[in-house]
């Protein structure tokens, strides 16, 4: 028997961080779609955080708690603070560490110390694609040089709320499509961290964080996270738009970002990947 064959075997274990929409969302769809191949084996969260009753299961309050959880991986979908605090732990118990706090690796100390453990310790640190299902292509035509890459984000002014935006802008009375912002995607995933993960995506799959131009931008006329992304170079040229719905529960986000989470955990259970 093959070490694949004898892998497939038994469920693979997955640790969640978080407990929020993302989360939540996450947890729902393993146990609907994987739960013939994988189980949630265990939830860290903050203390006082109350993950019931859709989770009555371990909850895992400290790093030092996931190796006796055996993951096979641990997906964090909470902040960049956990990214910190959980990564290096994840990356020496787990073959794969996922994170959804892309924004995270705008520290390059962080970044370098949790690639460091993850080739140490024969482990993987994965950013998933969330929302921008066209990665794919600008990744591939990085492997030649690039010129310029632009990533615009539009979404309602209601999505800003509770970001540095408010302290420069009426959300509530905005009559036309705003820029709230405008640099580099290392200013952008600083100053709005939990609206401008994707723009770290972009950046990692593209030109780097200095070099994407990034536009933030609150449109009353929006109804949907319009992700824009353009780029330039010895490929020749590409342009994708992703319209997604937010999360009902989550306005600053989309139920893309939880899908995509899913698709990668079918494509570790799964026989056929696409």
């Amino acid at each position: 028997m093959t070490q694949a064959a004898t892998a497939r075997d038994r469920k693979m274990r997955l640790c969640l961080i978080g407990a929020g929409a993302i989360g939540q969302r996450v947890a729902e769809f393993v146990g609907q779609r994987l739960a013939q191949s994988m189980e949630l084996v265990a939830i860290a969260e903050r203390p006082g955080i109350n993950v019931q009753p859709w989770w009555t299961g371990p909850v895992l309050s400290s790093p030092t708690e996931l190796a006796g959880m055996r993951p096979d991986i641990v997906l964090e979908a909470a902040s960049r603070q956990a990214v910190k605090e959980w990564g290096e732990a994840a990356l020496r118990c787990a073959r794969k560490f996922i994170i959804c706090s892309a924004s995270a690796l705008t520290d390059d100390g962080l970044r370098e110390a949790l690639l460091t453990t993850a080739h140490t310790s024969g482990s993987q640190l994965v950013v998933p694609h969330g929302a921008l299902g066209g990665l794919h292509a600008l990744s591939a035509a990085s492997l030649l040089p690039l010129d310029q890459v632009t990533h615009i984000i539009s979404k309602p002014p209601a999505a800003w709320k509770g970001t540095a935006a408010e302290t420069g802008f009426d959300l509530s009375n905005l009559p036309i499509a705003t820029t709230l912002f405008e640099g580099s995607a290392r200013e952008a995933a600083s100053s709005y961290p939990a609206n401008a993960n994707a723009v770290v995506l972009s950046s990692l799959a593209g030109i780097g964080l200095d070099r994407t131009l990034v536009r933030l931008v609150a449109d009353p006329a929006a109804r949907r996270n319009i992700h824009e992304v353009t780029a330039l170079g010895a490929f020749g040229a590409l342009s994708f738009r992703i319209e997604n719905e937010p999360m009902p529960t989550n306005a600053k986000t989309s139920d893309m970002a939880a899908l995509s989470l899913v698709k990668l955990l079918e494509s570790e259970a799964g026989t056929l990947v696409v």
